[in-house]
């Protein structure tokens, strides 16, 4: 399935497809997560749950539009170059269904059983997956196929965020309670009346926080995949930023400069390879460009120059040399035009309106031994929000779903309520199930659907 021609009926076919896979993924994305910015609003009647997720999908839309994109190639370069921008322009039918099969399939199960869990861990998972099943199609070794460490650091994100939100979500609960005197703050929800006006407005607040944050990272996640639907299934067209067309005449001379740094530190064996497509970009001419060869030749000199500039072998000013070309030659790869961001908005934000009562269940009464507070949700959400949208700015994904939760299991601790142990374990299994569980799906299809 890996080779079939491009523009053909079954690639057009194929398409609509992995753009149906897509959309579903984020529309699920977006009722998956959308608990984690309007729990406590709707749990405390701040809001009818009808007004508060329609706002909620509303700052969901805005958070991606205004968004950019270091999230979404974050992630998307976890693939290696071969599977990320086939040389030949092949479309990447089974990567894509492999991916977006996987990663919807788990969302789903999670969702149905009520347990928050992370998509970005299940698009990681994926993605990770179909590396592996890379090496095992082409006998190469899972070194010179995985980017390792882009994948740690991502990792040590996720893992450390929930951490962060547990401890900061519980200081700042903590200094409330100690501040802020009101009892309107401490009490849970007394039937269907809503709490007095400011603690109203404090939680719409925050609820607004969560959501535009959300937006600004998992929206930026579907952007990507998105972006790996149409340029692995359309490379002539989409393969390039035409933005920087005035920048292709360029390419060789950076390659020139590239060719010599890349010869002199081997990274993980792939010198050659990077040297090769050096070789090929220093006679790039901008009128003689076949765009699926120049992406693929484009991404292996990256992948090598950003191995060079984590080496240790390399001098301070070569390592300084590898970031600035590659830099510089990113532009060209790595782009999201607007209707992309749109559509992306689109499915996350009606997403959001759907979906949300199983998880808003599990937030407000199950985490804790007691029922979530306005002061426990709000503080939850404002650390979370700030925790997110760091994120977001900063290219590292995070999970919504588990800094949030991580959050009100720390107010809970600090209240001295205490923690649903049997629900965090739900909890705990999921988070630890999830990227074994993904990668191996992904890489069995990706292998079968190869092969």
């Amino acid at each position: 399935m890996l080779h079939f021609a491009p523009y053909s009926l079954f690639s057009i076919l194929a398409l609509l497809a992995c753009f149906l896979l897509v959309c579903v993924f984020e529309f699920v994305n977006g009722f998956h997560d959308t608990a984690n910015a309007v729990a406590t609003v709707i749990y405390t009647n701040s809001l009818k749950p009808r007004t508060a997720v329609v706002w909620s999908g509303l700052m969901n839309f805005v958070g991606v539009v205004l968004s950019g994109i270091s999230v979404a190639y974050g992630l998307v370069e976890l693939l290696p170059a071969d599977v990320l921008s086939p040389p030949n322009g092949d479309p990447a039918v089974p990567m894509l269904i492999s991916l977006f099969g996987t990663a919807l399939a788990w969302n789903l199960f999670t969702w149905w059983f009520g347990i928050p869990n992370s998509s970005s861990h299940c698009v990681i998972g994926a993605l990770i997956g179909i590396a592996v099943g890379d090496a095992l199609l082409h006998t190469r070794d899972l070194g010179n196929s995985v980017d390792w460490s882009q994948i740690w650091k991502i990792l040590r994100a996720l893992a450390i965020s929930p951490l962060l939100g547990l401890v900061g979500a519980g200081a700042l609960y903590f200094a409330l309670k100690h501040l802020v005197r009101d009892p309107a703050l401490y009490q849970p929800p007394q039937g269907d009346a809503p709490p007095r006006g400011w603690v109203k407005g404090l939680l719409i607040l925050t609820c607004t926080g969560v959501s535009f944050s959300h937006g600004s990272n998992d929206g930026q996640k579907s952007i990507g995949l998105i972006m790996l639907t149409i340029i692995g299934l359309l490379p002539a067209t989409f393969a390039l930023n035409p933005a920087t067309a005035p920048d292709i005449a360029h390419i060789a001379e950076r390659a020139a400069i590239a060719a010599p740094l890349l010869d002199a530190y081997d990274h993980d064996g792939l010198r050659a390879e990077a040297l090769a497509s050096a070789a090929r970009l220093s006679h790039t001419q901008a009128d003689h460009v076949v765009a699926s060869q120049l992406r693929a030749d484009l991404y292996e000199v990256v992948a090598g120059l950003k191995a060079v500039s984590a080496s240790r072998a390399a001098s301070g000013a070569d390592r300084a040399v590898a970031a600035r070309i590659g830099r510089e030659l990113r532009p060209t790869v790595e782009y999201a035009p607007w209707w992309v961001r749109l559509l992306s908005a689109l499915c996350l934000g009606i997403g959001t309106m759907v979906g949300y009562r199983r998880i808003v269940h599990t937030l407000g009464e199950k985490i804790g031994n007691t029922h979530l507070t306005p002061a426990q949700g709000a503080s939850a959400e404002l650390v979370g929000a700030g925790l997110i949208a760091t994120a977001g700015y900063t290219g590292l994904p995070v999970s919504t779903t588990h800094i949030i939760t991580a959050g009100i299991a720390g107010t809970m601790l600090g209240s001295g309520s205490g923690i649903n142990r049997g629900m965090l374990m739900k909890i705990a299994l999921a988070w630890i199930c999830t990227l074994p569980v993904t990668i191996a799906v992904a890489a069995s299809l990706f292998y079968v659907l190869g092969g």
